[in-house]
Formats: C-alpha cells, structure tokens, sequence
C-alpha cells in the first residue's frame, strides 16, 4: 500500500508529511516530488491532499474547504446546491467564517470564505457525514440566511420581494420552506443583521 493512502481524503499539512518521510536526507525534496509525481495536489501553501489515483477516493471540497481555513463552515450556494434546494451547478465552494474574509485558488477549485460576526457564526451548522469523512455546513435553513445577509446591497422589504429573489434569482425549492426549523431562523434574526428581510423569511415560513 501506497504510504500516502492512509491519509485518504484528508487534507494533510506539510509538517506531517515530513514526519512521514523523516528517513530522507531531504524530506521537503520528497515531497516536492510527490507533488510533481502527481501524487500530492497542493491545496495552499503547506496544506496538500492525496491525489485521488493514489486514495481511490472521491475528494470532498466541502472537507477540503474547512481545512483550508478556518473556523469556517460550507454555506450559501455551496450548501443549498448539497442539499438539492437550487439547481444551477456551484464551481466556487462559499463558507462563512468568523476570521477575516480569504480566497483561494487552486487545482481542486476556488474557495470563498465571507466574514460574519461570532455569535451569528455559531448558530445552524451542522455535521455532515459523508463517504467515511465529516464537514461542518449550514443547514437549509442557515445557509438560506447566509445567501440574505452576505449578498452585498439586498435589501428585502416586502414579501413580494422575497419571492420574487426566491423564485427568480435562487431558483429555490419553495416546497422545501414547509420543512425548515423556524428557531434557526428566529435566531438569526436576534442577532441583528439584515433584521428586517430575515423577518420576511420568517413569516413567510410561518405562513
């Protein structure tokens, strides 16, 4: 077995790595190799994953985005194409974080990450597990509160609105609203941002 297979889909830092190969005169060179050899794909700086040909595993770049950076969690059209709520396919993998705003390119694709407060940070994440790994991601309910508050000038005022940017602009699955937790919703709301079009949302899941 291939000694980097036991790393599966697990995004792994270069410190560990030289652990790995601590028997060469020049572990940093291995790597390097590795990388070349294209066993190694290099996420950032420092931070690789084992190339699927070596893991004979599915990468998950909703695991790969909390490694990246962090704390963070996979939201916003990442999250809402996950759970099958919007249609369109999603190529760059948004997350929420309490740390600075950062993005990142790579081989695997472009992560987002979008800046909220700590105590909206905390509520509706969840613990997916999927094919042996486990990522933090919004529920429906947080990450549809994510797209209101992160989208940059939407001011929702009416519920006229609101179902025209549902309808029109997510594409978004209205028969799914019918099965959201309205305490996460409630929550958000305490929390102040965008206050007044979360409102909308919360009665229009009250209806």
């Amino acid at each position: 077995m291939d000694h980097l297979e036991q790393f599966g889909i697990v995004p792994i830092d270069s410190a560990i790595l030289r652990s790995l190969f601590q028997n060469y005169h020049f572990p940093k060179d291995k790597i390097a190799y590795l990388e070349h050899a294209g066993k190694l794909i290099r996420l950032k700086r420092g931070v690789f994953v084992v190339s699927p040909k070596v893991s004979r595993k599915t990468l998950s770049t909703e695991l790969i985005a909390n490694h990246l950076y962090g704390p963070s969690y996979v939201s916003l059209e990442t999250a809402l194409r996950y759970y099958g709520l919007i249609p369109e396919q999603v190529y760059t993998i948004r997350s929420m974080t309490s740390n600075r705003s950062k993005k990142f390119e790579n081989t695997i694709a472009n992560f987002v990450y979008t800046t909220v407060s700590k105590d909206y940070y905390s509520i509706g994440i969840k613990q997916q597990v999927e094919n042996d790994c486990t990522f933090l991601i919004a529920t429906p309910e947080k990450a549809l509160c994510d797209m209101i508050v992160a989208t940059p000038y939407l001011q929702i005022q009416s519920m006229v609105a609101l179902r025209s940017y549902l309808e029109e602009d997510l594409r978004f699955d209205m028969s799914a609203l019918e099965k959201m937790n309205v305490d996460i919703i409630k929550q958000c709301i305490e929390t102040g941002k965008k206050k007044n079009s979360l409102s909308l949302l919360l009665k229009l899941l009250q209806r």
